[in-house]
């Protein structure tokens, strides 16, 4: 196989409780990237199209990690990439951890797949530093492992598959404002109240049990971040007004996805997810804020091969 078209998805991260940790893969949306082989050594950026990203590969994030996975295969041969972006940057679903993972994901089939999910994730954190000044994974593994999945450590990375409840929806609403994750990480404390660490980490490991078990109302209990969201929060319009009317009409629960400024909503069944949908988008439509709307089953496959 010399080439290799994928869809490689938009995810949400943070799933409220679970900063930096938690993640999940949506199904309706994502990037698609064909890759190939060429004789000339190293990584090539030939086309983009849907938005305006750079073309060196040492500056785009599908290139860098593209370079980490090259520069440890040393095959002798070099890739091609086109990106056609369909996750507007900035967006909160994960744009640049789609094209990070992308990347990675089809070089190591066409190399005969000499990497697993875990080593695919660490070259794609390479790419995704560069666009949110840090490494990490919370966007990248569900990308790649689908479903929904925990970062228990970086250094080692190690990624745990958590299952997926059969009945769970995802709604994203994605106001038409940029805001950039560097950004988002700025306005957050060093440090926190104790008694604020231990809600978060007791709700994480409810929603955990939650997942395991297919408790809707335990998950819908846990899902509350007193971490990040009492600050990123304000940089989003109308996003208390989202929430409640999402939670209002049936939502097990609703928060910012990944740095915002997309709002995500859990919802069992297709038919809330509906309710849920008409609600929230009612928000936005009696105000002047463009805005997509996206509903997802839960991907538990991940990136796929088109």
């Amino acid at each position: 196989m010399n080439q290799i078209h994928i869809f490689s998805p938009a995810t949400v991260a943070n799933v409220s409780c679970g900063f930096d940790v938690l993640g999940f893969c949506l199904d309706t949306i994502g990037d698609e990237m064909i890759i190939r082989k060429t004789p000339q050594k190293g990584i090539c950026i030939s086309k983009i199209e849907g938005y305006d990203l750079p073309f060196e590969t040492e500056n785009n994030v599908a290139g860098v990690s593209a370079l980490a996975l090259y520069n440890d295969a040393n095959p002798d041969f070099g890739f091609e990439i086109e990106i056609y972006k369909k996750i507007k940057p900035g967006s909160g679903i994960g744009s640049s951890s789609a094209s990070a993972a992308g990347s990675v994901f089809a070089m190591n089939e066409l190399l005969g797949k000499p990497y697993n999910k875990t080593q695919l994730t660490n070259f794609a954190m390479k790419g995704e530093a560069l666009a949110s000044k840090c490494e990490h994974a919370d966007n990248l593994a569900p990308a790649l492992f689908g479903g929904f999945t925990l970062v228990k450590s970086l250094a080692p990375l190690q990624v745990l598959q958590l299952p997926t409840p059969k009945d769970l929806y995802a709604v994203v609403i994605h106001p038409q404002i940029e805001i950039k994750t560097s950004e988002s990480r700025a306005i957050l404390p060093q440090e926190i109240p104790l008694k604020n660490a231990i809600t978060q980490w007791s709700n994480v490991g409810s929603f955990v049990h939650a997942l395991h078990t297919e408790d809707y109302n335990l998950l819908s209990d846990s899902l509350n971040d007193v971490i990040a969201e009492p600050y990123r929060c304000q940089l989003i319009p109308y996003f208390d007004d989202v929430k409640q009317r999402a939670l209002k009409h049936g939502a097990l629960g609703s928060g910012i996805s990944g740095s915002g400024p997309s709002i995500f909503s859990l919802c069992k069944g297709l038919d809330s997810a509906e309710k849920v949908k008409t609600a929230i988008q009612n928000v936005y439509s009696q105000t002047s804020i463009d805005f997509e709307i996206h509903l997802s089953k839960i991907n538990t496959e991940g990136i796929k091969i088109l």
